[in-house]
C-alpha cells in the first residue's frame, strides 16, 4: 500500500514524524510537505509564483507551498504511482466543528479525495504543544491500528473523507473510538486591537476563549469523553433537505 503524507504545520512538525511513525507498518510512505506552517490556509491553492520541491531525503519532498499544493503536486508530479491513501497531520490541536472550514490539514485530505484518491485527516486535540508532545508520541500507539482499521474497510465510503481527532490524553487513558458528526463552535474577542511601532491601529486575528456546543455523539463531546472522534466528511456542500422544498419558493412570483 502507497501512502502520501501531508500536514499543514509543515516538514518539521512533530506531529507528521508521528504520522509517519503510525503509518509504516501499513505500507510505503512517501512525505510531501509544506516548507512552514500553512495553518488556516484552507483549501488555497498557489497561482501566482512557480512551486520548487526540495528533495530532503528517500520519498520526501519539502514544498514552498500550501497543503493542497502539497498533494496536487505529489500525485500529478512526484511520485511515480498513485498513493492508495492521502494521510494529512496530526494536527497540532483540534479540527472539530467549523475548524474544518478553515482547517489546512482538513484540505488537504479534501484535495486527495478531490483527485480520486481516499484520505484520512488526523489532529491531535492538545492545547500547549510542548506539554503534549509526550502524549502526541504515545498516540502512535492508538492511531496505528485506527489507520489500519479505516485503510482496510471492505468499501471505503466513496466520495467521503475521515476526520480524526484524539483526545489530548496519555494513550493507556484513551477509552476507544466514537463515529461522530461535527460539532459547532463559538469564538469570543478573536479579533484583538492593538497598535504597531509607529501608533497606527492593526489586529491580530486569533486566540480568545472558544465554547463548544452539539449532540452527544458529535466530535467535541467524543473528546471531551475520552474517545477517538472519527468525523465522516463529504465534498458535496448541498443541503438537500432545502432544496427538496425549494420549488415551493416560485410559485407566487
Amino acid at each position: 500500500m502507497r501512502l502520501l503524507i501531508t500536514n499543514d504545520d509543515g516538514i518539521l512538525a512533530h506531529g507528521i514524524e508521528c504520522l509517519c511513525l503510525a503509518a509504516e507498518p501499513l505500507g510505503e510512505v512517501t512525505i510531501v510537505a509544506p516548507d512552514r506552517e500553512q495553518s488556516a490556509t484552507s483549501h488555497s491553492l498557489t497561482l501566482h509564483h512557480p512551486l520548487r520541491p526540495i528533495k530532503r531525503g528517500e520519498r520526501r519532498w519539502q514544498v514552498d507551498g500550501t497543503p493542497t499544493d502539497c498533494v496536487m503536486l505529489a500525485i500529478e508530479a512526484l511520485m511515480p504511482e498513485r498513493p492508495d491513501f492521502v494521510l494529512s497531520g496530526i494536527n497540532h490541536g483540534q479540527n472539530m466543528g467549523e475548524d474544518v472550514l478553515y482547517s489546512g490539514t482538513v484540505a488537504a485530505a479534501m484535495e486527495g479525495l478531490s483527485l480520486g484518491v481516499p484520505s484520512i485527516a488526523v489532529s491531535f486535540a492538545g492545547g500547549d504543544l510542548r506539554a503534549d508532545v509526550s502524549q502526541l508520541k504515545q498516540q502512535v500507539s492508538v492511531l496505528t491500528p485506527l489507520l489500519r482499521r479505516l485503510t482496510s474497510l471492505p468499501s471505503f465510503p466513496p466520495n467521503t473523507l475521515f476526520n480524526v481527532n484524539l483526545p489530548p490524553l496519555p494513550a493507556h487513558e484513551v477509552k476507544g473510538v466514537k463515529i461522530t458528526r461535527l460539532g459547532r463552535r463559538v469564538y469570543s474577542q478573536s479579533v484583538a486591537p492593538m497598535k504597531d511601532p509607529w501608533g497606527r491601529e492593526i489586529y491580530w486575528i486569533g486566540g480568545g476563549s472558544i465554547s463548544w456546543s452539539g449532540e452527544p455523539d458529535s466530535d467535541f463531546r467524543a473528546i471531551q469523553d475520552g474517545y477517538v472522534s472519527v468525523t465522516p466528511l463529504h465534498l458535496d456542500l448541498t443541503h438537500y433537505d432545502v432544496l427538496q422544498g425549494a420549488a415551493n419558493w416560485w410559485h407566487d412570483l
